[in-house]
């Protein structure tokens, strides 16, 4: 597995932060649940914790999801795109995952439609 880690985190495309987009997308309904970051350390400790990790830009640390309200992400796969610059992680989430207690940080937010009716 540690090969397979090292091959896979060598593919991806960090930016100039050494940085990665990740998006947490629930294993039974969908529903995309919330967008961060994450470096190589987050992602290996997601990988050996089996707890999602992230990397918070505005503290410049690493932070597990739900350590401080208990809706934790636990880890069941980690994709990246067809260029390698941001990864979709799949995961079982447990209680909301927005810290506004939505069930989805874009539940939260705002909204704009489009005006083509055939849609």
């Amino acid at each position: 597995m540690e090969q397979n880690v090292a091959g896979f985190i060598k593919k991806l495309k960090f930016n100039q932060d050494g940085l990665i987009v990740a998006i947490a997308q629930d294993l039974d309904s969908k529903d995309v649940l919330m967008q961060a970051w994450m470096n190589q350390e987050a992602i290996l400790k997601t990988i050996e914790t089996g707890q999602v990790t992230y990397f918070s830009r505005s503290r410049n640390a690493l932070w597990t999801k739900g350590e401080a309200s208990g809706n934790g992400q636990t880890f069941v796969k980690i994709q990246s795109d067809c260029d390698g610059d941001s990864l979709l992680i799949t995961v079982k989430q447990k209680g909301p995952a927005c810290h506004t207690d939505a069930a989805t940080c874009f539940l939260a937010g705002e909204e704009l439609k489009s005006n083509d009716e055939s849609i």
